[in-house]
């Protein structure tokens, strides 16, 4: 497995996310931001 780097998740537009009401409250622990 490679490793991932921030750019690359960036490129993938891992950062844009989805609505908050979407989430799954297990993954709390790994959200760091909240924006609609």
């Amino acid at each position: 497995m490679s490793v991932i780097s921030i750019k690359q998740l960036l490129e993938a537009g891992v950062h844009f996310g989805h609505h908050t009401r979407r989430w799954n409250p297990k993954m709390a622990e790994y959200i760091f931001t909240e924006r609609n």
